[in-house]
């Protein structure tokens, strides 16, 4: 092979592995799931959500029905106001849905999962989550099983 291939071939394989990388990028920082759904935001307030981030995942049975848009905190309740935004094919959830936060693996990323309830009247948008489960944090726990020896 004369050099002039050879320049060719290592530029085309640097080329693809920036593109590897720019997706991979993408990818843990959770960009890849921005689209053009149309969705309707619920809201639902925790004591704590942990490492709980924007753009998380909001799953029910294991798929992704939604995502995590803003996380304020609340003046009044003193707690953090979580805006879940739900994709509209996705609109049927019972009025005493819970909305809890779960660890994705032991060192993973945080995520809310919906368990839906029994009721027949479905969340409508703008509607809150009432019933919620904190965050489990790892520290807390650590604690209260230190000082209740």
């Amino acid at each position: 092979m004369n050099s002039r291939s050879v320049e060719i071939l290592v530029g085309v394989f640097m080329a693809l592995f920036i593109l590897a990388m720019g997706f991979l990028v993408l990818k843990a920082s959770n960009l890849t799931s921005l689209s053009g759904n149309s969705g309707y935001e619920v809201y639902a307030h925790f004591e704590n959500i942990g490492g709980l981030r924007a753009r998380a995942p909001v799953t029910a049975g294991g798929v992704r029905v939604g995502q995590v848009d803003r996380i304020e905190y609340d003046d009044e309740t003193f707690q953090a106001k979580v805006t879940l935004s739900i994709n509209d094919q996705y609109a049927n959830f019972p009025l005493d849905t819970t909305a809890s936060i779960y660890t994705a693996g032991l060192l993973g990323e945080q995520y809310i999962g919906l368990e839906p309830g029994a009721e027949e009247d479905v969340l409508m948008p703008d509607d809150e989550i009432t019933l919620t489960q904190s965050a489990l944090v790892l520290e807390r726990l650590i604690g209260q099983v230190l000082l209740n020896r």
